[in-house]
């Protein structure tokens, strides 16, 4: 395909329809300054999320009231079609309800993959569609571009900004279809756009909180929509003390170690939450070191088939937290299971939480999955294992 412009599709620019997400903040705002500025036919689109009468000014958050103003005004100011959708239901239904499940069952969920899974680039992609796009564009920090016949994944420029893991989960025709502009600049950059552009978001914070999350209180949200995960229980130490007790197993995360509500003399750290029991496990900060992985619902966007990829082993970097860099691994996948054996191991890793992969050169997002549960060291694994028979805790 003969590429007419900088988006690496067919058309002229001034014939090329893009439709721009827009969430209210400098970054979005800057990519649907950038394409009027090429020329594109651009068409802002800004989606309603949730209640934000509660919120519409709350700063700190996305998708909230103000955010949808400030969407509106940066799209008059550039003189752009701008639509507002009311997708409140549906990111009920495929982000809100899921997040509460899944902290119930003990996990640790991510709700801004789910929120890009499904309502981001299944939904919205399917509506800039049907308004005729060739394109839709984001404000993300990540690069994609043509690989053989595709187009493939990549970390950003700005290494402090990658937002790549969240996005392991965007499939190839979604991929395909998506375009990331600000890949190649650096926050400051993006910032200096908008301020040249006038545009009044230039020195808009950055969202922080999950934008459901009224002042980031999680479990208000988790105790209303499923109450048995407030239920209370027992704190018990992985050699099978009692130690306390909790008002609710998703008052806790796998590597928490502040705030656990127990007294002892040596540091303890959250290492396995039993939803079904309401017990928290707690114990030493070497038995949270985690050596493998077995993942859920994996997305693969390599070149080769995952399973003849990696059936003997593929030599990957994986990262298994948000906030850390990806690290040496091994990627296998036989028989529809995957799993990743982690060179150096890790500590804090969550059922929930995503493995993501990348190649050996550390750029390209090979895919990723969520994590279902982890195999500890020998020694903990054991005494997790019979803390699980009946009656194992001793009062």
């Amino acid at each position: 395909m003969t590429s007419l412009n900088s988006l690496d599709l067919p058309l002229a620019p001034a014939d090329t329809r893009i439709v721009v997400a827009m969430s209210g903040g400098v970054d979005s705002s800057v990519v649907a300054g950038l394409l009027k500025r090429a020329g594109y036919d651009v068409v802002g689109i800004t989606l309603q999320l949730y209640d934000h009468g509660a919120s519409a000014h709350r700063t700190g958050s996305c998708c909230a009231g103000q955010d949808i103003d400030d969407a509106r005004r940066v799209a008059a100011a550039l003189a752009i079609p701008h639509y507002v959708l009311d997708y409140e239901a549906r990111f009920r239904e495929a982000v809100i309800d899921p997040f509460a499940q899944s902290y119930a069952a003990g996990e640790t969920p991510i709700p801004c993959v789910a929120c890009n899974q499904t309502v981001k680039f299944a939904d919205l992609l399917e509506t800039a569609r049907e308004l005729g796009a060739h394109a839709l564009a984001t404000g993300h920090y990540v690069r994609s571009k043509p690989v053989g016949g595709s187009r493939a994944l990549f970390r950003p420029r700005d290494a402090d900004r990658d937002q790549s893991y969240f996005l392991f989960a965007t499939t190839q025709d979604q991929l395909d279809f998506l375009r990331f502009p600000l890949g190649d600049l650096a926050k400051p950059e993006v910032r200096a756009i908008a301020a040249e552009m006038g545009l009044a978001v230039a020195d808009k914070h950055d969202s922080q909180d999950i934008c459901f999350v009224p002042e980031g209180r999680y479990v208000d949200v988790i105790a209303k929509l499923r109450p048995e995960a407030a239920t209370p229980g027992d704190i018990v130490h992985i050699d099978g003390r009692v130690l306390g007790r909790h008002d609710g197993v998703m008052r806790y995360t796998i590597g928490q170690r502040r705030g656990i509500g127990v007294a002892a003399g040596e540091p303890l750290y959250v290492v396995h939450l039993d939803p079904v029991a309401s017990r928290v496990i707690v114990g030493p900060r070497d038995a949270l070191e985690t050596r493998r992985v077995l993942l859920r619902d994996v997305n693969w966007l390599g070149d080769a088939d995952l399973e003849h990829a990696a059936s003997g082993g593929l030599e990957i970097l994986a990262k298994v937290r948000s906030t850390r860099p990806p690290r040496p691994a091994m990627l296998h996948a036989e028989s529809g299971r995957v799993r990743v054996d982690l060179t150096e191991g890790e500590t804090g890793v969550a059922p929930g939480q995503a493995c993501v992969f990348y190649g050996e050169d550390n750029e390209r997002v090979l895919g990723g999955g969520f994590i279902e549960r982890s195999e500890r060291a020998p020694a903990a694994e054991a005494m997790l294992r019979k803390l699980a028979e009946p009656r194992a805790v001793a009062r």
